[in-house]
């Protein structure tokens, strides 16, 4: 029997009606549209792809939207600078810089520079901060990690009570993802296991899990044997493998692979999310979701709905 596809894409047009529907809410009766900025350095391909994805988004949500392209050459303070005029903007609401940046700038000092209440990536050491404590103190989930915790919870499975392994422990989806997944909320109230590339007997660790996400950077890394029958299976991994000819438009475009090898996992998994179209159109959309949460927090605006 076929797992079942949780579907990435379908979710995430689910959630943009939703958001759609918020933002329209707080024009009608607030006269306030959200506001974002996305702050690109250079012209790293990867990187104008993600930007663009973006402010598509946001154009299609009908957002105040704002590109800010800086060169490469860029210094460390005339970036800090060109953040601290958007913190002080009252038509932004939410702050994005494209990482990576460029080696002679220090990521985590950009990061520290963006307001926490914009810091619409979640990755401020302020919004970790309200993470960890949990509850009201929330104000801004990861767009990753709330991107996978939306699509076990509308997927139809239960984590409240639930074994849940994560593969891999980065600071942008394992580390956060585990701390959502074991609060006591909505949508977590799981017992957490996280494995990395030093745990003893790796497979025995993701057989256990009701729900196993995996997020290693390592194509094709799950065997079908590491997964318990039945289980939901998040797969976050977005590795390129190689090249192939578009038959629509004659060009080279990216084959993808995911962490988990998909069709030997169709058969033992009881859900599996594809690669792509799965955790990837979510991260875009859960930055659009906290973006109107930061326009609502400006204004004090209680939340309609919490995504």
């Amino acid at each position: 029997m076929s797992a079942k596809i949780i579907s990435g894409s379908e979710i995430a047009r689910t959630i943009r009606e939703e958001i759609a529907r918020e933002a329209l809410r707080l024009r009608q009766e607030y006269g306030i549209v959200p506001g974002l900025v996305t702050i690109l350095v250079g012209e790293h391909p990867a990187s104008v792809s993600y930007v663009t994805a973006k402010q598509r988004a946001a154009h299609e949500l009908a957002f105040y939207s704002v590109q800010e392209n800086l060169p490469e050459t860029v210094t460390e303070q005339e970036l800090e600078k060109c953040i601290d005029r958007y913190n002080n903007d009252p038509k932004i609401h939410g702050i994005l810089v494209q990482l990576p940046l460029p080696r002679h700038i220090h990521e985590q000092k950009i990061i520290n520079a963006i307001d926490p209440d914009k810091d619409v990536d979640g990755f401020h050491p302020v919004n970790l901060g309200r993470l960890m404590i949990g509850g009201d103190a929330v104000k801004f989930l990861p767009c990753t990690p709330a991107g996978i915790q939306q699509l076990i919870v509308r997927a139809g499975y239960t984590t409240e009570g639930a074994e849940v392994v994560i593969v891999g422990r980065s600071n942008i989806v394992g580390k956060p993802l585990a701390v959502m997944l074991m609060q006591k909320a909505r949508g977590a109230n799981a017992t957490v296991t996280v494995v990395h590339t030093a745990t003893k007997d790796l497979a025995a660790h993701c057989r256990r899990a009701d729900i196993l996400i995996v997020a290693a950077g390592v194509p094709g890394l799950v065997k079908p044997d590491w997964i318990k029958p039945g289980a939901c299976v998040i797969d976050v991994g977005v590795n390129r493998v190689g090249e192939k000819t578009s038959e629509k438009t004659g060009k080279k475009i990216p084959i993808l692979r995911g962490d988990v090898d998909f069709e030997a996992a169709m058969e033992i998994a009881g859900a599996i999310t594809p690669v792509p179209g799965g955790v990837g159109p979510m991260t875009i959309t859960m930055l659009m979701a906290n973006t109107v949460k930061a326009a609502q927090y400006a204004a004090n605006i209680p939340l309609a709905a919490k995504h």
